[in-house]
């Protein structure tokens, strides 16, 4: 597996820190490959270190509560600073007793849990001010290449804008064997656990609404336009419930919703928002007869490797035209829009138009799949396979 330096890098300078220091993250996202990698960072300079994984039924059902945690740690730790590794800690009951409780005695936790059980809303509510939390995400694709290489594989950007970069299924040496999986994933962290967590009644409702969400990435929708489709076969579906299973879908990093920009107002629309799946297998996997929705694959991989670089993002909208993206960064901003090919000369007038109301003292981008440079004087268009390679704009 890749050291993910990108990630490791910003949990780093908290190492020592009393906080505990959460990595959340869509499950299989890396998580826990990312809490070995700390660990095993950490131990070239210490051997004060105790990893438990709470999935292993050797330390489950050795450990069953938060006092045996405690005792355990108490027998097993040396004198000085302790490092604890806990993985899929929500196993444990009562886990945020003992992190509080070790932490006050020169211990340095990490722990990482399962969306479906352990989400960032809790970490607030269960260790309010005494945690720092880090997300991970399925590999971009600088983070496939060089997992590929390692393989002795190679992976094409049709291949990720189809599949995604969920690490696991670079393993398998199939197609149809990837797919397989990426299937039974899905129906584990978003049908399954999300239905026993929140033990949602209405299940068929609920995967009605998972698939219409899913198979809508990169697209503006609101709570009354998919109370609308979804009440052809749902009739007792209400907007309230519509809008919790999102947030359900949101909280468990499923999806991103990305708020519209009013220039207008000057401020953030509220009801209307872009929605992003955090890896386009989500979608792909709902496609039939290879008919994939490579458009919008597109515009999402573009969202996850922006995010990927540390960009903060908007859609725009100045009342007449959208642009994709409303980018900001350490005070610069971008706006940016994403299409697939704008070869014809209709598709290049839509997307070229969108920057109009723009003045050009501002930084304009159009990202596409094309290998013809479509650069104006004013606009900057980068090819998809250069984008994909690079650590800022």
């Amino acid at each position: 597996m890749i050291y993910r330096e990108h990630y490791i890098e910003k949990v780093r300078p908290f190492y020592d820190s009393d906080l505990i220091k959460v990595i959340t993250g869509i499950r299989r996202g890396g998580k826990s490959v990312i809490l070995e990698q700390i660990a095993k960072e950490l131990s070239s300079k210490c051997d004060n270190i105790i990893y438990l994984n709470f999935e292993d039924k050797k330390v489950s059902s050795n450990i069953s509560t938060s006092d045996k945690l405690i005792k355990y740690v108490e027998e097993n730790r040396k004198d000085g600073k302790c490092y604890l590794f806990f993985d899929e800690i929500q196993e444990l009951e009562n886990w945020q007793d003992a992190c509080r409780t070790l932490r006050l005695y020169d211990n340095s936790i990490f722990i990482t849990g399962s969306n479906s059980k352990l989400l960032s809303g809790e970490f607030t509510k269960e260790l309010s001010g005494r945690f720092v939390s880090f997300r991970v995400r399925p590999f971009v694709y600088k983070e496939i290449l060089e997992y590929a290489a390692q393989l002795g594989k190679e992976v094409t950007i049709t291949d990720y804008l189809v599949w995604g970069g969920f690490p696991k299924r670079f393993e398998f040496e199939s197609g149809s064997a990837q797919e397989r999986y990426l299937n039974d994933l899905d129906d584990t962290i978003v049908i399954n656990d999300l239905i026993k967590r929140y033990k949602i009644k209405k299940a068929s409702l609920f995967k009605s609404l998972v698939n219409f969400i899913l198979r809508s990435n990169s697209r503006i929708i609101s709570a009354n336009s998919i109370h609308t489709y979804i009440k052809q076969e749902h009739e007792n579906c209400s907007i309230n419930t519509i809008m919790k299973y999102i947030d359900y879908l949101e909280e468990a990093y499923i999806i991103e919703t990305v708020k519209q920009y009013s220039t207008k107002t000057k401020k953030e629309l509220k009801y209307y928002s872009k929605i992003y799946n955090e890896d386009v297998a989500l979608n792909s996997i709902r496609c039939m007869n290879n008919r994939y929705d490579l458009t919008h694959n597109l515009e999402n991989i573009v969202y996850n490797e922006l995010v990927y670089m540390g960009y903060k993002l908007y859609v725009y909208n100045d009342g007449n035209k959208e642009i994709d993206f409303l980018a900001t960064k350490d005070g610069k901003q971008y706006f940016i829009q994403v299409a697939y090919s704008v070869a014809e000369d209709k598709t290049y007038a839509r997307e070229f138009n969108a920057f109009k109301s723009i003045d050009n003292l501002s930084q304009k981008i159009i990202i596409t799949n094309d290998d013809i440079d479509y650069s104006t004087s004013t606009v900057k268009h980068i090819k998809l396979k250069d984008f994909l390679l690079m650590t800022s704009l």
